[in-house]
């Protein structure tokens, strides 16, 4: 799946800036928090940047450019820096939300398992099929889908029930996505940040990672 996931030119022509880093991960053995895990969302305490932080508001303007209201449909990141402190989700969702934090970085993560065919960004035509939690998609937004539909709406302000991680999750795939100011070498950096991460939940766990520009 990794080798196929793209992004299309016309969201290439909206911010062409734009990056996503794909870690894919196998192998997984997901579980309820744990202490381990409630010690990286504490320290992102002290990590977290102020809303007003440039990464944040090159997402605001990314979203203001096909339309979107950010105060409305907030990006993924900006929200989760509003939730301080970081809920406890599982510990996969809190590896990836803790260097989400860390960096400033929106963060999606899939569960490969109910994925049908490969991911893609695009924009959107206003009939993809979507789920009740999503609602459809404006003509012109900007999506995350796969085969069935809709994954994730407005870039990455909200994820569908059927990819989400759960504990049973053993396969997932991780969409690190970045905008200028970022640079690729810090994009780089929290992808390696999440790898170790996810190998202290699952040591034995197989990951691969892809820059898609």
């Amino acid at each position: 799946m990794i080798e196929d996931i793209w992004v299309d030119e016309k969201v290439r022509a909206l911010r062409p800036d734009f990056a996503v880093l794909v870690v894919a991960a196998s192998g997984l053995r997901n579980g309820p928090s744990d202490d381990r895990s409630r010690r990286w969302l504490a320290e992102t305490a002290d990590a977290a940047v102020p809303l007003d932080h440039e990464k944040i508001e090159s997402w605001r303007a990314a979203y203001r450019a096909f339309g979107a209201k950010p105060q409305r449909t907030r990006p993924s990141v900006d929200a989760l820096i509003r939730r301080m402190p970081l809920p406890e989700i599982n510990l996969v969702v809190d590896a990836y939300n803790t260097v989400s934090v860390r960096h400033a970085l929106p963060i999606g993560g899939e569960d490969i398992a109910h994925y049908q065919g490969s991911a893609r960004l695009v924009r959107a035509s206003g009939d993809e099929p979507t789920d009740e939690v999503l609602g459809e998609p404006e003509i012109g937004e900007v999506i995350w889908r796969d085969d069935t539909g809709v994954t994730c709406r407005r870039w990455n302000w909200r994820q569908c029930v059927r990819t989400r991680i759960t504990e049973a999750t053993t396969e997932a795939v991780f969409l690190l996505e970045r905008l200028e100011p970022m640079s690729i070498e810090e994009l780089t950096a929290a992808g390696a940040e999440l790898t170790t991460l996810l190998g202290e939940i699952t040591p034995e766990a197989r990951t691969e990672t892809q820059l898609i520009m």
